[in-house]
């Protein structure tokens, strides 16, 4: 039933425009712009070496959360989720079945940028396993705020704010715009931000060939934890 549902997630989640729009145009087009054009300092090296591994933390962000808290916002709304709940398959199935549509949808994510990477001269380094496990607990950070905001806002306000927050993450979280750019202060308090710690551990790891970056790792297992138990207590079904 879980396979079923996952199946089902994701077939919604790749014939919708504007979901498609949000996790795969977006994260193509600004990685393609910025690489290929001189806008915004990004220090020594390639453009595209600083910026793919931002891209790849906006992608997990854009459908973890932005993607996942409007569409859960709007099944809740027109009463799906209420329905789903009475059926066979258990509130933790449908919620492990939207987790599963979630990591499909970012390893096609991953997958495509990757090779548009590739092509404008992305350089990786580093170990694939600390990706993979940043990659991990960011989308269980973002699932968690996804989740607590369409299961306790109404629809419409979730579909602003959900919006509104990609925006202001996309420019002040160190997807693009490097963190140091904001000054000492900025720096220290953006970089608490779950799409910061992504993108700054991938950073390390794919441009500048470190280790585990524990501290990013540590931030976005506190908002994973946070995320998650909130959702888990004050998610509404109806």
């Amino acid at each position: 039933m879980i396979a079923a549902q996952a199946a089902l997630e994701t077939k919604m989640l790749l014939r919708n425009g504007e979901q498609l729009l949000l996790t795969v145009v977006i994260p193509t087009l600004l990685l393609a712009l910025f690489s290929s054009v001189d806008i915004v300092d990004t220090g020594a090296g390639k453009a595209v070496d600083f910026l793919a591994p931002g891209i790849l933390a906006l992608a997990v962000m854009s459908t973890a959360f932005t993607g996942q808290a409007i569409a859960t916002g709007f099944e809740r709304r027109y009463g799906v989720l209420k329905r789903l709940a009475s059926s066979p398959l258990p509130r933790w199935g449908l919620m492990t079945a939207k987790t599963a549509s979630v990591l499909v949808t970012e390893i096609l994510q991953v997958i495509l940028l990757t090779v548009i990477a590739f092509a404008l001269g992305w350089s990786p380094h580093g170990n694939p396993l600390a990706v993979l496990l940043l990659l991990i607990v960011g989308t269980a950070a973002f699932s968690g705020l996804g989740l607590l905001m369409a299961g306790t806002l109404k629809a419409e306000a979730t579909l602003a704010a959900a919006n509104l927050v990609f925006l202001l993450l996309l420019v002040g979280g160190g997807v693009i715009v490097p963190l140091d750019k904001f000054g000492s202060a900025g720096q220290h308090v953006l970089g608490l931000l779950p799409v910061s710690a992504l993108s700054d551990g991938l950073r390390d790891v794919l441009q500048h060939g470190a280790g585990m970056p524990w501290g990013d790792l540590g931030i976005l297992a506190v908002w994973a934890v946070v995320g998650l138990a909130a959702a888990g207590k004050f998610f509404r079904w109806e």
